[in-house]
């Protein structure tokens, strides 16, 4: 007999169900999801025979099923009024504002959100101005500062911070677990200044971590789709020759080959990309005869305008660039240290494994947002990549749903 659900959740710009996935695993049921992308909603139904194909903007709150919580990953826009009142109004024209209007009319006793980090100081910082003003005047009480947190401080190999703001509101204090709270100064219930205390994990207490933990071991006809091209291995090739032959091994900046043997003038240059270019043009003297022949003997001034810049971000750890996880970005090759893989983006971008020659399969990338190995993925390699890009970390939001909810999750 299925176990009886202690508590029911909406799920907003539910993407493929992060959300939806970490609050059924504490005991909630979803009574309402909603996105527009249609790929997601694919997914979405495949794997919670759910239909969250609709537009919030076209969804009356009034027919939004009782929830005890709101939670979603909402996009980031700026608002044409910041600072020139106090929240809710500001919000209108934005989809934050379908968040706001749906708390106003629910007075939804929790919510959990989810953003990039850059919200913070988004438009100078008035985006979470009139965010946390918006909510504090729907009647909600939030933690003292909005929280940062990433995988790998789970222990999960990828950095990706992002912000999660979490609020409960104000009817529920004399319900709610009195440890969930603290004031900074006087009795607890007193006054305004009643914060959130949710317990988080800072960068320096995340614990050692390894991209292998996610990789699976695949034999070569299952590697076939995921090898990288005969190109992009005679260039990692050459760069790892350069990097072994070079010194000093760590730099510091951006390796840009078109700037080897340089002599134009670019004082106009932005400071930055002055050092730049004056650090690239002495490199080149230093190691010159190694240069020269190097750039013969692979060509490379015929690589693609990204392949000719290079960043060594992998420390004196490691010897080769086959030893680190690799990125290839329009702002250039990227290696890193292979205990975590940088965040994951929507757009296609994603890491390869230097050790076996091969970008990540979606399987690996799913388990880097915490999705079981149960869960069905897109077909579209493409959408399927996006989707895992675009979505929040499941054990980041069970770490904190856990405290939040306490009341309605505890037995």
């Amino acid at each position: 007999m299925q176990e009886k659900f202690r508590f029911k959740f909406i799920d907003l710009f539910s993407g493929i169900g992060a959300f939806h996935q970490a609050l059924e695993a504490l005991g909630g049921e979803c009574v309402f999801a909603s996105d527009i992308d249609k790929y997601a909603i694919e997914t979405y139904y495949e794997n919670y025979k759910m239909d969250s194909n609709c537009n919030i903007r076209d969804v009356n709150e009034k027919d939004i099923p009782e929830h005890d919580v709101l939670c979603g990953g909402f996009p980031c826009q700026a608002f044409s009024t910041a600072g020139h009142k106090k929240g809710f109004e500001d919000t209108r024209g934005t989809l934050f504002f379908e968040i706001a209007r749906i708390l106003k009319y629910h007075a939804t006793k929790y919510i959990i959100l989810e953003n990039v980090k850059n919200l913070l100081g988004h438009d100078n910082g008035n985006t979470w101005k009139v965010i946390k003003n918006t909510l504090i005047e729907l009647g909600y009480i939030l933690t003292e500062k909005p929280i940062v947190m990433s995988p790998n401080y789970l222990g999960i190999p990828q950095l990706r911070e992002r912000v999660f703001i979490l609020g409960m509101h104000k009817s529920q204090l004399k319900k709610a677990n009195t440890g969930l709270f603290y004031k900074k100064d006087g009795d607890l219930f007193l006054g305004e200044d009643i914060f959130l205390n949710i317990k988080t994990i800072t960068r320096k207490e995340a614990p050692e971590t390894s991209i292998y933990s996610v990789l699976d071991e695949l034999t070569d006809e299952e590697a076939k789709d995921y090898e990288i091209s005969d190109y992009e291995k005679r260039t990692l090739m050459a760069w790892d020759e350069f990097h072994k032959n070079i010194e000093p091994k760590v730099l510091g900046f951006p390796v840009w080959t078109f700037e080897f043997g340089g002599t134009y003038d670019y004082s106009d240059f932005p400071k930055w990309k002055q050092d730049y270019v004056k650090k690239n043009r002495k490199l080149y003297l230093d190691n010159k005869e190694f240069i020269d022949k190097w750039m013969a003997e692979y060509n490379v001034n015929d690589f693609k305008l990204r392949d000719k810049k290079f960043e060594w971000q992998a420390g004196e750890k490691y010897n080769s660039v086959w030893e680190t996880s690799i990125q290839l970005r329009q702002s250039g090759i990227r290696c890193k240290k292979a205990d975590y893989f940088p965040t994951l983006v929507a757009m296609v971008q994603t890491p390869i494994i230097g050790k076996y020659k091969r970008r990540m399969t979606p399987r690996e990338v799913a388990r880097l947002q915490s999705f079981p190995d149960s869960f069905i993925i897109n077909k579209d390699l493409h959408q399927a990549y996006k989707q895992f890009g675009n979505s929040a970390n499941i054990e980041i939001i069970k770490y904190l749903a856990r405290q939040l909810l306490i009341d309605l999750i505890s037995d």
